[in-house]
């Protein structure tokens, strides 16, 4: 019997089969990683009838299908995702929301992106505990425990947690550039409000005594993409943040994502995954660097001084996003979204062989697409790198990509084998 945990890909009966090839749920170690739930009837396979109030229930049916199905419950949950495509269907969603988060809410990220598959109004996506881990046939610590923080000095929010940890992460909800004293838009552009965004998680992790270079990942929601190069400045003021990170020049890993709109009319939203060395109850209290950060860059993957391709933590590995950039050249691949999607999961697959593991580690894949309805062309490479369909999967339209390439990709991977500081 193996010690180490495995990938774990489930399916069930009472969510829709997805509308390409992935699992509604995989598993690795103490998260669940759920695909994103579109409102769609699992007993016909298609869109539930009705508007934004039936398209949200459904898809937080849909969501609830696939936790009873193994075994788990909604406060069990510790981040959601609403993606919508139009802004103002964002209340309509927090009725629905409400009925399904009475008292525990999770970390939350809303954002509105150009367009969804099956033209839905909504989309939503869970990332879920799961403290029984997935060592086969060895039950790990079932009775972890999560542990939620708020504070005054970053913007509260009645619908959601500022942080939710369990086991070796925590997952902040998406910050926006609210002045916590006031509860409005802080004064200014886009550089103001990047700074506002960055200052919220930076108080945030203070509250929880978490170091700013405990983040492994930052994904950035633009209004406008053109703004990246003013919020490029300012992110640079705040990373690397430490003595110790600027020595090695440690940055997270990116995603940048062009947003149709943002709550409060915001120009800029950041989100954060971060490093939990601590581990949450009943894991005994670890000193903070018996797990550490491990980055890595290879040269067969374009890089970038703002980012690091890839940042492993405890049992996970998270890229980049990757756009369709030849690294030799750094230029985009000849070609339309076959040969763009095929760069991409080329450039994945690199970074993933780099630290020695397999494209069957990855247990989730997120695509921003250009045009959404470059779906089918994209599956059609897509299952030559995933031939078993296995990771769980987003796919979002958006209305413009860094570049101005017409796809772009990043994933999480499974690191079975930890990141002790003497493995």
């Amino acid at each position: 019997m193996s010690n180490y945990n495995a990938v774990l890909a489930r399916n069930t009966e009472n969510a829709p089969k997805g509308i390409g090839p992935y699992s509604q749920t995989v598993a690795f170690s103490h998260y669940n990683n759920l695909s994103a739930q579109l409102p769609i009837d699992p007993k016909t396979g298609k869109l539930v009838a009705g508007g934004i109030k039936e398209q949200a229930q459904q898809c937080f049916e849909n969501i609830k299908g696939i936790l009873d199905s193994i075994d788990h419950v909604m406060s069990d949950i510790v981040r959601i995702t609403v993606f919508v495509t139009n802004i103002k269907d964002v209340d309509a969603v927090d009725e629905v929301y409400k009925t399904f988060f009475p008292t525990y809410v999770p970390a939350r990220t809303t954002v509105a992106v150009a367009a969804l598959p099956m033209d839905a109004l909504v989309q939503i996506e869970a990332l879920v505990t799961n403290g029984e881990g997935t060592i086969p046939n060895a039950p790990q610590s079932g009775d972890l425990i999560k542990l939620t923080n708020n504070t005054a000095n970053a913007p509260t929010c009645a619908l959601s947690t500022q942080t939710v940890a369990f086991s070796h992460y925590n997952n902040l909800s998406a910050q926006l550039p609210i002045d916590p004293r006031t509860g409005r838009l802080v004064a200014g552009g886009v550089k103001e409000q990047a700074g506002q965004c960055l200052k919220n998680i930076k108080a945030i992790l203070e509250s929880i005594d978490v170091p700013f270079d405990d983040i492994v990942k930052i994904n950035i929601f633009l209004k406008n993409l053109s703004d990246i190069e003013v919020v490029n400045e300012v992110y640079t003021t705040f990373f690397p943040d430490s003595a110790i990170a600027r020595a090695v020049a440690y940055v997270p890993a990116q995603t940048v994502v062009a947003a149709s709109a943002l709550p409060m009319d915001a120009l800029v939203q950041i989100e954060a995954v971060v490093s939990h060395g601590d581990g949450t109850p009943p894991q005994a209290i670890e000193d903070r660097h018996g797990i550490v950060i491990k980055a890595n860059n290879t040269e067969n993957a374009p890089k970038s001084s703002l980012s690091t391709q890839t940042v492993a933590f405890s049992h996970y590995n998270h890229l980049s996003a990757q756009l369709p950039l030849d690294p030799k050249t750094g230029e985009m691949v000849a070609g339309g979204v076959k040969e763009q999607a095929g760069q991409c999961l080329k450039n994945i697959k690199a970074i993933v062989e780099s630290i020695d593991h397999a494209m069957a580690d990855v247990v989730k894949v997120n695509i921003f697409l250009k045009n959404i309805a470059d779906i089918d062309a994209v599956d059609e490479v897509y299952t030559t790198f995933f031939p078993g369909g296995v990771p769980a999967r987003r796919i979002v339209g958006v209305a413009a990509l860094l570049k101005d390439a017409l796809i772009q990709i990043d994933v999480v991977v499974s690191n079975a084998e930890g990141t002790s500081p003497n493995a």
